[in-house]
């Protein structure tokens, strides 16, 4: 989830989905609408696409072993979909770098936050904080059951650790009168790091085993 304060054009706060249409592919695919304000999420450097191309490429073969196992279930992993929140309309939308769903029932539908398992951020090394907090914030009210987010380094240029979140929505008591900021979060779940794993080892939301040489620059 690459970001850059350069070279933006003067838009308004707020946008509808057909008023982000009309810009440029270029501009328009630089932005989210969070329930129509207008966020900039520019594409990152090739480091940072070539890494978010491993790590589906490893997510993708999984997905289709299992499915080889269980032909009754399915599932879809792409990158760079924008998800709508909400059962209908699509100025409300995030954009992970890459993601899970269930197969949907026709071709070229729109991906709805009901349909997707798992988002996912690749984070490079100029990624603030805040802006990673409130785009994980996003996903979890929308309600999707996983998060991760891969951490990359420099010197040399390799991913540093992957971290797998899973959906909180039952909260630990709170005193009287405080409520939780969201009512839904993230709790880690599991971390791999390349200098004390193997690859990575997951179950959710289907067997996940890639080693760290198919995700390698």
């Amino acid at each position: 989830m690459p970001t850059s304060d350069v070279d933006r054009p003067d838009l308004p706060e707020f946008m509808t989905w057909e008023e982000l249409g009309q810009l440029p592919d270029e501009i328009a695919g630089e932005i989210e609408l969070w329930e129509g304000r207008v966020v900039w999420l520019r594409r990152g450097p090739a480091e940072h696409q070539i890494f978010t191309n491993l790590l589906w490429t490893g997510l993708r073969r999984c997905a289709r072993e299992e499915m080889s196992r269980e032909p009754d279930r399915c599932w879809q992993v792409a990158t760079e979909t924008n998800i709508f929140l909400g059962a209908s309309g699509k100025s409300d939308f995030v954009t992970p770098d890459f993601l899970v769903y269930r197969c949907l029932d026709r071709e070229y539908q729109d991906v709805r936050a009901a349909d997707v398992l798992m988002a996912g951020e690749v984070l490079s090394p100029s990624n603030t904080e805040p802006l990673v907090e409130a785009k994980k914030a996003r996903y979890a009210g929308a309600g999707i059951p996983w998060y991760w987010d891969i951490i990359l380094g420099r010197d040399p240029r390799r991913i540093i650790s992957v971290r797998a979140w899973g959906l909180d929505t039952d909260h630990a008591r709170l005193p009287e009168g405080v409520a939780p900021l969201h009512p839904a979060n993230y709790i880690m779940v599991g971390e791999w790091t390349t200098d004390a794993t193997d690859g990575i080892s997951f179950n959710h939301p289907f067997p996940i085993h890639i080693p760290w040489a198919e995700l390698e620059f």
